[in-house]
């Protein structure tokens, strides 16, 4: 059945106001609703209004700005040995210079902004999940479409919840809709907490939830059931608990409804959206008109083409932020293709301006996401706020590593060698070369559990390189210190003179914005 086209029509959909206002009086005239009025019961009426809801409650993930920019990247990456700020200067976007250097405070815009983002993304959700269960069905929404959108609606609460619990640790925990001001202020929850309720969330998203292939092509980019499974593989890896992870990657793996494309590459132009190495991305649409200055709501494209592209004219003339690191550059293996896919050295040629391009030593520009096409061809923006490339949030390479990762920490060596192999083949064969990527053991790695985690850490770095899983890698696998500590030694002077002193236990997590506290008194994180 054809609901909706979901790309097309979601930030229009988004725009659709949800409100609870009751009035109650004696008699006569007024009992009589106020004009422009809209009572829950009386939009939450047929099963167009649940889609309409449920696909608002997607549009939080889109945003990237509304006081400042604050793409998810910007922690992912920069935050990590992967990628410097960028921009203009060292003072271009000064709160992401403190992310970068470990000089964060609790007022940092970066982090309101995306703290808030995420918890608009979780009140949309509560209020559908408080009506569509209870809704009739109709013509619209069977009863099959009324679950699928429920398991749509506790996936996206899920997802919400992950991308606050692995930035800030515990938070409050929010499961019902906030109607009036005595219920504003709730207590803080551990990360354990939350990491169990966003588990039991994916567990009812899963049971609801279609299969990729059950899906119309206008639907491509809702949640399915193998996006649930690799949320539930990944929060479980999170949480350490390796033998479920493994068995929920079991599930995805044998679903057979992903695979690896062939192009390494294609993941990242528009051609490649959606496709079957697609588990979960970040829908993005192109027109000519402005988002700038209407904030968190009005957003349609991303902004990330243009934060990311070259300041130079011949290479888009954008804004030049996130540039992969010399480190980076670095760790990919003798001849493995990837390097240069994911990331653009510029010829002096290329360079219009060398004092605005070439950031602390690094020329570097992110190839993945600045939207490059397979040619080699820089499209035009039809507005910097209107890049059309979607964000891709789960691949199947990455669900293929976190499987190598619960099966290794398992002790099934095996079935973790398969893995790792699927993806290195992938890349093996972009190339003509002899002897590239080898199967594992390679190199300085034995054919031990030990080398075997470091060659899945490994090779996690560079097949995902620059696309903002770098820095919550090395935070949860407990080595953030040690990581960061030998890269700061391996960075140019000018680099070093800006970075502060790395300190386990607190830079792992943002603080919690001291605005939050203000509006629902809670505890800080440590050394904050």
């Amino acid at each position: 059945m054809k609901l909706l086209n979901f790309k097309t029509n979601k930030n229009i959909i988004a725009a659709v106001v949800l409100s609870a206002v009751s009035l109650t009086s004696c008699n006569g005239w007024l009992t009589e609703p106020a004009p422009g009025i809209t009572k829950l019961e009386d939009f939450f009426s047929n099963g167009q209004t649940a889609i309409q809801a449920t696909t608002a409650a997607y549009v939080p993930l889109m945003w990237e700005y509304n006081g400042t920019y604050f793409s998810e990247w910007f922690i992912g990456d920069v935050m990590s040995d992967d990628a410097l700020k960028g921009g203009q200067t060292i003072g271009d976007m000064a709160d992401v210079y403190d992310l970068e250097n470990w000089k964060t405070n609790t007022n940092n815009g970066v982090a309101l902004e995306y703290y808030r983002a995420q918890y608009q993304g979780i009140g949309r959700c509560n209020l559908a999940l408080d009506q569509i269960p209870n809704m009739s069905t109709d013509t619209v929404m069977n009863e099959s479409v009324q679950k699928r959108l429920i398991g749509e609606l506790h996936y996206l609460r899920a997802y919400y919840y992950f991308r606050l619990v692995r930035t800030f640790g515990g938070v409050p925990k929010i499961d019902f809709v906030i109607l009036s001001a005595d219920k504003w202020q709730q207590p803080r929850a551990t990360a354990e907490e939350i990491y169990d309720f966003i588990i039991e969330d994916l567990k009812i998203a899963n049971q609801n939830l279609w299969h990729r292939s059950e899906y119309s092509s206008s639907d491509l980019g809702r949640a399915t059931k193998g996006a649930a499974q690799a949320m539930l593989l990944k929060a479980n890896l999170y949480t350490q608990n390796y033998q479920a992870a493994k068995a929920w990657g079991d599930s995805i793996i044998s679903s057979n409804e992903y695979d690896l494309v062939p192009n390494f590459f294609s993941n990242y132009t528009l051609a490649g959206e959606n496709s079957i190495e697609s588990v979960f991305e970040i829908q993005y649409m192109e027109e000519a008109t402005s988002d700038y200055g209407e904030g968190n709501g009005f957003s349609r494209g991303s902004y990330t083409p243009v934060l990311t592209r070259s300041r130079s004219s011949q290479l888009g003339g954008g804004w030049g932020f996130n540039k992969p690191t010399q480190n980076l550059y670095n760790a990919f293996e003798a001849n493995d293709p990837r390097r240069d896919l994911t990331i653009l050295n510029p010829t002096d040629a290329q360079i219009d301006n060398p004092e605005e391009e070439i950031y602390l030593g690094s020329r570097y520009l992110n190839r993945k996401i600045m939207w490059i096409e397979l040619d080699g061809t820089i499209p035009g923006l039809a507005h910097n706020s209107r890049g059309p490339l979607n964000n891709k949030q789960i691949r199947y390479a990455d669900v293929l590593l976190m499987y190598a990762e619960a099966a290794c920490e398992t002790g099934d060596l095996a079935a973790a060698k398969s893995a790792l192999e699927q993806v290195r083949a992938r890349a093996r064969n972009l190339s003509s070369a002899e002897n590239v990527l080898p199967e594992f053991p390679y190199g300085n790695y034995s054919d031990n559990q030990d080398d075997l985690r470091k060659a899945i850490r490994q090779e996690r770095r560079t097949e995902l390189a620059m696309e903002g899983h770098r820095w919550f890698d090395i935070c949860r696998w407990g080595i953030a210190k040690e990581v960061m500590d030998a890269y700061k030694a391996t960075e140019t002077a000018e680099c070093r003179a800006q970075m502060a002193e790395f300190i386990k236990g607190k830079h792992e997590l943002l603080p919690i914005p001291s605005k939050e506290i203000e509006l629902n008194p809670m505890t800080q994180n440590p050394g904050y």
